[in-house]
């Protein structure tokens, strides 16, 4: 017998379609691999020799449940650089991972039957947390005509008198859609005297290929309400080392950090001290990340508007692309698991992220040019078969 709410829970497809990845592979089958969102670099050498280095200099006890307070105070110092907030250490909380932040500042904002605002096609796990709540959740339909960005007149028909927290992310997953300043100002005029939270995911704010990154924590009366959530995984190549951090009100900041206190106790001390160096460390790898993901980008792009029936969106930031196929006739799920069966190519649904994903699929183009090159090759000659057939 399991608790009921466990039945509101969701999952990542991304893992699942792994997992049989994984074991035709097992069977002999050459698979590429473009589900995962995980960049294929290692990660900075700089970086490892800092966890080393606070290893053999006995960083391997417990740690305060907010985080060490060095390392909070390099995360302020960051976001104070990148987002132009005014943080100190109280304001930040790290945890095993950026996830943690969206599950416990949800956990300590939203009641049952208060209502969540969040991106859809979106990371799933937005919707999961809040149905894990018993929270409704209340999602914005991303348009491809709007470049998947999401503005005020998005947001404001969905609010009602229980919304209590609005989610939002750029550069996005799944669609690599960047939110542009302006539409940010107008997002914060339309929440200006409202009692709502606001949660910024901003875990690819680095991975951008035109303009600028924005938060709207950055702009007028915004930084007391918005939560900052960010981390190392994607930036750094650091996905297994398991750090992010949230930077928020300091009176919700003791909240989080209770609830750090209660599941974790608190982050691996000497993974904080590799995370510090990444921030005060040397910059290039990550420059050279992502104009080699700028790269794959633009071979992957175009090779899937190549292919007759496909349409694909040019993405701004992140490492997806989230091309439309509805003129292939194919429900989404259905052309997702016949490229992996079939094609030997591993790719999402787009309903992976929600309903308003049908019509579309996710490739994750952290992977080599010649790998990308061959996974659109095989999808354009298994739609040739498939047509030939019909």
């Amino acid at each position: 017998m399991f608790a009921k709410r466990m039945e509101r829970l969701g999952t990542e497809t991304a893992f699942e379609v792994l997992a049989r990845a994984r074991e035709l592979e097992r069977e002999g089958r050459d698979i590429v691999h473009l589900e995962i969102g995980e960049p294929d670099f290692d990660t900075p050498s700089f970086i490892a020799d800092a966890a080393v280095d606070a290893l053999r200099s006995g960083f391997t006890h417990y740690g305060p449940s907010a985080g060490d307070p060095e390392v909070r105070g390099a995360i302020a110092e960051h976001v104070n650089a990148t987002r132009g907030l005014h943080a100190t250490a109280d304001n930040v909380v790290v945890t095993p991972g950026a996830k943690p932040i969206l599950f416990f500042t949800l956990l300590a904002c939203v009641d049952e039957g208060d209502e969540v605002i969040y991106p859809e096609p979106g990371f799933p796990i937005y919707e999961s947390v809040t149905r894990f709540l018993n929270a409704k959740p209340v999602p914005i339909r991303l348009k491809e005509e709007k470049g998947f960005a999401v503005d005020a007149e998005d947001i404001e028909p969905l609010l009602t008198p229980k919304t209590r927290f609005i989610i939002l992310n750029s550069p996005h997953n799944p669609t690599g859609g960047v939110t542009p300043k302006e539409n940010l100002v107008r997002i914060a005029e339309l929440l200006r005297g409202r009692d709502i939270w606001v949660l910024s995911d901003e875990v690819y704010s680095r991975i951008l290929y035109e303009g600028e990154n924005s938060s709207i924590a950055s702009l007028p009366g915004m930084e007391d309400r918005t939560i900052l959530l960010d981390g190392h995984s994607k930036t750094y190549a650091m996905t297994g080392w398991r750090l992010g951090y949230g930077v928020m009100r300091k009176d919700l900041a003791t909240h989080v950090t209770r609830l750090m206190t209660n599941s974790n106790s608190c982050t691996n001390v000497f993974v904080q001290r590799a995370g510090m160096a990444a921030l005060r460390g040397p910059q290039q790898e990550v420059t050279s990340m992502v104009a080699e993901f700028r790269r794959r980008r633009d071979v992957i792009v175009d090779g899937l508007n190549a292919i007759p029936g496909v349409s694909c969106f040019r993405p701004k930031g992140a490492f997806y692309v989230f091309p439309n196929v509805t003129k292939l006739g194919f429900e989404s799920r259905v052309l997702a698991k016949e490229l992996l069966e079939k094609g030997g190519v591993a790719a999402l649904s787009g309903t992976a992220f929600g309903a308003g994903g049908e019509g579309y699929l996710r490739f994750s183009y952290a992977n080599s040019v010649e790998n990308i090159e061959k996974a659109v090759g095989r999808m354009r000659e298994y739609l040739s078969g498939v047509g030939a057939a019909r």
